[in-house]
């Protein structure tokens, strides 16, 4: 979706796994710190309030520019389907911070809504679409997909049958 120069960032991926354990891989603080952070990040801790009206402190290192934190403020939890979340960059206590003092440009949003939507394929197969709304089109927009990408491609790593 389009409006002015803002647009949706839309990411699904496929998972060789059940719905359940691709549910637990974002909502379970064991699961997220395995795939939290794109490729070359590392993420040490995830402490999660999973919960309508909840939040949560993810944390994610580089190996070279040191750690980026992130809350997801939960709106909406629809068990097993969806879960509604505003994303904003923190501080290590979880408080909000502007993006401009963590490096980001002055377009990188604030207070944005994100929803991740599962659907079970059957036969032990999940589809997950994320999306991130109201991006201003341009560089930080297509880092973001590259990372969620990232993201995605660890989790469905971390989940895969042994």
């Amino acid at each position: 979706m389009t409006n002015g120069s803002l647009r949706d960032l839309v990411v699904t991926r496929l998972f060789n796994a059940p719905l359940s354990l691709v549910w637990k891989a974002w909502s379970d603080p064991e699961y997220v710190v395995q795939w939290w952070g794109p490729e070359g990040f590392t993420s040490p801790f995830a402490r999660m309030d999973f919960r309508e009206g909840g939040t949560s402190l993810v944390c994610m290192r580089s190996p070279d520019l040191g750690e980026y934190y992130s809350t997801w403020r939960y709106e909406k939890i629809v068990p097993m389907r969806r879960i509604e979340y505003i994303h904003n960059l923190a501080d290590k206590d979880g408080k909000k911070v502007d993006p401009v003092s963590v490096g980001m440009p002055p377009d990188f949003p604030q207070d944005q809504r994100h929803e991740a939507t599962f659907k079970d394929l059957g036969n032990g197969r999940t589809e997950m679409t994320v999306m991130e709304y109201d991006w201003t089109v341009g560089h930080m927009m297509e880092m973001s997909r590259l990372g969620l990408e990232q993201c995605l491609k660890k989790m469905a790593t971390s989940i895969a049958p042994a």
